[in-house]
């Protein structure tokens, strides 16, 4: 049987959906009742017959930071996947962040060593790898402490370090790199927040350069590794790099909204930056930017997915056919029985 982590979330819940639609017994971890619902909504989007898959699952209810609850889903499992996650930039966040993110990824891989788990497949980030500039960034271009990175990163580059602690001490592991993950479902978080605002016109762009991957991708590539006798390694999961201005003009177009057309240069942003901070500090409302978002916002990273083709000779699915399905998707669940989730 398989465990995955973070079951509930944008990338576990289209892991999840695939591993089942392959015939696999899968155990999903989760928290709350509620959050189930956006599992059934990803399913319903990916499949006509969602309750075929949703059925199949079985559910456990525990937390990568509860050790003994942890302990009791690891039982009978053979492999894992753990994509379960603290995701935020803020700062204030950061105890929590690490709790989650660093802390429960060691009670995993502790778990796993313990009970001689066969495989895990670790869900990173690309914050957590190097930046060369004037050069594509690849798996051995490795973290540099004393850049401005986000507690995020912070937290995700701690807790590969955990993993490859497994490794040392016998763990069979894979751990997986994946740009901005693109995908349907989730509209109020993530990318999916993206689409939902270039929807109703988003007059400004960032100047610099993101990469970019299909969710379904990052799901199939995970299960591909694990399949295969690939220990041990990392792996980027990036399908194309695209200019800030290029990615949202795609998704303009296929709104058949206005474009971007005003760019939002690093002086720019860094002066809504601190009238971003001046509302948080008079309304209460979170933050949303920091200065390593607008660092990031303004960068032309670009990143190889050149080792995994090798590996694998994977195709990825081209980022306008993502788009194309992502607004798809948006439109009818603006329109159908999931407006309740948007």
């Amino acid at each position: 049987m398989i465990l995955l982590t973070g079951a509930t979330g944008f990338t576990g819940s289209h892991l999840l959906y695939f591993l089942l639609e392959k015939g696999n017994k899968v155990r999903a971890l989760y928290r709350t009742e509620t959050k189930k619902k956006r599992v059934y909504q990803v399913f319903s989007l990916l499949t006509d017959t969602p309750d075929t898959y949703f059925n199949q699952i079985e559910w456990f209810q525990a937390d990568v930071t509860d050790i003994p609850a942890l302990t009791a889903a690891f039982e009978g499992i053979e492999e894992v996947y753990h994509t379960a996650a603290f995701v935020t930039f803020n700062p204030k966040h950061f105890h929590k962040i690490q709790k989650t993110n660093v802390e429960g990824t060691a009670n995993v891989v502790n778990l796993c060593l313990e009970l001689g788990i066969k495989k895990l497949c670790h869900i990173s980030s690309i914050g957590t790898l190097g930046f060369v500039p004037n050069q594509m960034t690849t798996e051995e271009d490795h973290w540099n402490p004393d850049d401005e990175n986000n507690v995020y990163a912070i937290s995700k580059y701690a807790s590969e370090m955990e993993v490859w602690r497994g490794v040392e001490e016998g763990l069979n592991a894979v751990i997986v790199n994946p740009g901005l993950i693109l995908g349907s479902g989730f509209w109020n978080s993530g990318t999916g927040l993206i689409f939902k605002r270039v929807s109703k016109g988003l007059s400004f762009y960032p100047t610099g350069k993101i990469g970019l991957v299909d969710v379904i991708d990052v799901a199939r590539i995970c299960m591909l590794l694990m399949e295969n006798k690939v220990f041990n390694q990392r792996y980027i999961l990036v399908s194309e790099n695209l200019p800030y201005k290029e990615f949202l003009e795609k998704i303009a177009n296929a709104f058949e909204t206005k474009p971007p057309h005003k760019p939002l240069t690093r002086g720019l942003l860094h002066l809504l930056r601190i009238l971003d901070n001046l509302r948080s500090f008079f309304t209460g409302k979170p933050r949303t930017l920091f200065k390593s978002t607008v660092k990031s916002m303004s960068k032309n990273h670009e990143y190889s997915n050149r080792k995994l083709v090798e590996k694998t000779g994977y195709t990825f699915i081209p980022v306008e056919e993502t788009i194309q399905r992502v607004v798809r998707d948006f439109k009818a669940s603006v329109g159908g029985f999931r407006k309740d989730l948007i």
